[in-house]
């Protein structure tokens, strides 16, 4: 991938900052294991993972600043995604979203990081 991608990342995990705990903690494991999968991608493959990622950050930026300007009365960060966009979803991107949004949406709220997912540097 691209030197763009460094930053990106950065951007992305400076951004998880402002995200409560548990929010921040999936999101972060998330984002670096998603950038570890992608970086010996082919070109088409790394422009479009990039794009996507920026609009992620995007999104993500204006779901902060709205909450810090209490524009909301209770921040939902993320968006919902079109049928027409979850058709692009290869099976494997379809099995990671329903992972996520069961950790995302557990009852009692709290995250958990099993070891064996995190990948040693």
């Amino acid at each position: 991938m691209p030197g763009g991608a460094r930053g990106l990342y950065r951007r992305i995990l400076l951004l998880h900052r402002a995200l409560p705990a548990a929010l921040r903690a999936l999101g972060d494991r998330y984002v670096k294991e998603e950038f570890r999968k992608h970086k010996a991608a082919g070109p088409a493959e790394a422009q479009r993972f990039l794009r996507e990622w920026e609009n992620y950050a995007a999104v993500i930026q204006q779901q902060i600043n709205e909450d810090k300007q209490n524009l909301r009365e209770k921040t939902l960060y993320g968006i919902q995604l079109t049928e027409e966009k979850l058709n692009d979803f290869r099976d494997e991107q379809i099995g990671q979203l329903k992972e996520l949004m069961d950790e995302a949406t557990k009852p009692d709220k709290k995250v958990t990081i099993s070891k064996d997912l995190e990948h040693k540097t």
